[in-house]
């Protein structure tokens, strides 16, 4: 761990600006998200584009797939969260039932098997398995943050968790200090939505 340090400060001599400016716009994207400014998802399609081209070239082709579908979802997540002409919110923070968490986890933890096996017996891929729990596990997430579903922080804290030693063991260190941030944040999140959620049902 001394060498973590060190380790940092030579990678950003070695111009790592650009995987810089991702976890710079991919921090705003998550601080505008805890206070449901749908701003975020500009931030998001900017950091999205940048991390695309980063993952590519570390060969954690996964998650650099996921970077066209966060594309995608950055549209939809603007549309959904967009405010109507007469200042009211499109979309309001909801739950879901254990039903739907249990599909969740289910399709997630299938399809993890299925295209982490694929990429180990294909492809050149690094750490592929956890590569792919990541992968699937944010297509879900980031659906769910999409549709402002509370649960998704508890989802995050456990996918940020895993990322961070996928980004250390590939030398992505900014983007595995990004993914530290995020887990601070993820509490604010939490916090944040679930008095927003508690105000609504209050209200009726």
């Amino acid at each position: 761990m001394t060498e973590f340090p060190s380790a940092v400060t030579d990678q950003f001599l070695q111009n790592s600006l650009l995987e810089l400016t991702a976890v710079v716009f991919a921090i705003v994207y998550l601080i505008l998200a805890v206070k449901e400014n749908s701003l975020c998802w500009y931030a998001a399609a900017v950091s999205t584009l940048i991390f695309l081209a980063i993952f590519w070239e570390v060969k954690l082709y996964m998650e650099s797939g996921l970077q066209v579908f966060y594309l995608a979802m950055a549209a939809y997540g603007w549309y959904q969260w967009r405010t109507a002409a007469d200042g009211s919110v499109g979309l309001q923070v909801s739950m879901w039932n254990i039903g739907q968490h249990a599909i969740a986890l289910a399709l997630i933890a299938l399809l993890t098997l299925v295209s982490g096996y694929l990429l180990k017996s294909g492809t050149d891929a690094q750490l592929p398995y956890l590569d792919s729990f990541t992968t699937w596990a944010s297509v879900v997430t980031t659906f769910m943050v999409a549709r402002k579903v509370l649960e998704n922080w508890i989802y995050w804290l456990v996918i940020d968790s895993v990322s961070i030693y996928l980004y250390i063991d590939r030398g992505l260190y900014f983007t595995a200090i990004l993914f530290a941030v995020y887990i601070v944040i993820i509490f604010f999140g939490w916090a944040s939505w679930s008095k927003s959620y508690e105000l609504r049902m209050k209200a009726g």
